[in-house]
C-alpha cells in the first residue's frame, strides 16, 4: 500500500507540474474552454470504465450502485467543487494574483480541520508545524511568480467582499470537499474510480447547464464544439484525465492532506521543467520553498500522530 502512495502521489506530482507547460504548448487560443472541460471530464470516465473493467469490479459496483449512496458520496463534493470554482472565478477578477495565490494555500489547512472532525484524523504538534512549513512555501512560490495584475483601481469594500471573502470560502469549500471524498472512499468504502464517474457526470451536466447562457455556450453553438482544435490538443486531455484518476486515488489511499503535499510541490515541478525547456531560472523564493516542501514532507511523514492508552 505504502509503494501505492508514493507511486500516485509522484505521478500526480508528474502530472500537476507538467500540466500548465502541456497545455500551453497543444492548446491553442482560440479553443473554447467550456469544450475542452468537457472533453477531459468525458475522458475521464472513458478512463474510470477502463480501469474499472480492467480491474474486474464494474459489475459488482453497479450492481450495488444506488441513488442515494451516489449523491452522498459523490454528488454533495461535486456541487461543492462547482460552487467553489465559482467564487474563484470571482475573486480572481477582484485580487491581484500574488494576494489570490497566498489566500488560496489556506485550503491546506481547511482540509486538516475538516479531516478532523469527519474522520477524527488527528496531526500530531510536529504534522500541523510541517502544514504550516508548506503553507509558508506555498507563499514563497506565490511570491516568486509575482504580481501580474494589481487591484489598486478597485475600492476596499469590493476587495473584501468580492475578492477576500470568497477566496476565503473557497478555501474552506475545498477542504470541506476533499475531507468528504476522503470519507467516501475510507469509510464507505466507494471505489475511487466510480467517485470519479460519478463526480465527472454531475460536473459535466452542471458545465452543460451553464451553456444555455454563458459566452462559450454561444461561441460552441456559432463555431463547433471543436472549434480551434488540433489533434495534438487530446495530448492535455488525456494527462490532465490521468491526473484525474490519481486525484482519486491518492485522496482514497493517502487522505486530502497529503494530496496538498502533491499541489506544492508541482509548482516546484512547474518550475524545474520551465528552466528545463524554456531557460527560464527558478527564483531565490522557489528555491526557498523547495527547503521548506522538503522539510515539510520529512516532518510530517517521520513524526505520525501516535494513539494514547486512553485515546485507544
Amino acid at each position: 500500500m505504502k509503494r501505492k502512495i508514493w507511486l500516485c502521489s509522484i505521478l500526480l506530482t508528474l502530472q500537476y507540474g507538467a500540466q500548465p507547460l502541456i497545455s500551453k504548448r497543444f492548446i491553442r487560443q482560440e479553443v473554447i474552454v467550456t469544450s475542452l472541460v468537457l472533453s477531459c471530464e468525458i475522458a475521464k470516465i472513458v478512463c474510470a470504465l477502463i480501469l474499472m473493467a480492467k480491474e474486474g469490479s464494474s459489475k459488482k459496483l453497479f450492481s450495488q450502485w444506488t441513488l442515494v449512496g451516489s449523491l452522498t458520496a459523490s454528488g454533495i463534493p461535486a456541487a461543492i467543487y462547482a460552487l467553489q470554482n465559482s467564487l474563484l472565478q470571482i475573486s480572481y477578477k477582484n485580487l491581484d494574483s500574488l494576494t489570490f495565490s497566498i489566500l488560496n494555500q489556506t485550503k491546506i489547512f481547511f482540509t486538516a480541520l475538516f479531516t478532523y472532525f469527519i474522520l477524527r484524523q488527528k496531526q500530531s504538534i510536529q504534522q500541523i508545524g510541517a502544514l504550516f512549513l508548506l503553507i509558508m512555501a506555498a507563499v514563497f512560490l506565490s511570491i516568486g511568480e509575482g504580481s501580474s495584475k494589481g487591484s489598486s483601481s478597485d475600492s476596499p469594500d469590493q476587495i473584501l467582499f468580492f475578492g477576500i471573502i470568497p477566496v476565503l470560502v473557497a478555501s474552506v469549500l475545498s477542504g470541506l470537499a476533499s475531507s468528504l471524498c476522503q470519507w467516501a472512499s475510507q469509510v464507505k468504502k466507494h471505489s475511487s474510480y466510480l467517485m470519479t464517474v460519478e463526480m465527472s457526470i454531475v460536473g459535466s451536466l452542471c458545465m452543460l447547464a451553464s451553456t444555455s447562457k454563458s459566452p462559450d455556450g454561444e461561441a460552441i453553438r456559432r463555431h463547433g464544439f471543436f472549434y480551434g482544435w488540433t489533434p495534438l490538443t487530446l495530448i492535455p486531455v488525456m494527462v490532465n484525465a490521468f491526473g484525474g484518476i490519481l486525484v482519486g486515488l491518492v485522496t482514497s489511499y493517502a487522505g486530502g492532506v497529503k494530496k496538498g503535499f502533491v499541489i506544492v510541490s508541482a509548482l516546484l515541478v512547474t518550475a524545474l521543467l520551465q528552466f528545463i525547456f524554456e531557460g527560464k531560472l527558478p527564483s531565490l523564493y522557489c528555491l526557498v520553498a523547495l527547503l521548506l516542501v522538503v522539510s515539510s514532507i520529512s516532518i510530517y511523514q517521520k513524526f505520525p500522530y501516535k494513539v494514547k492508552k486512553k485515546d485507544a
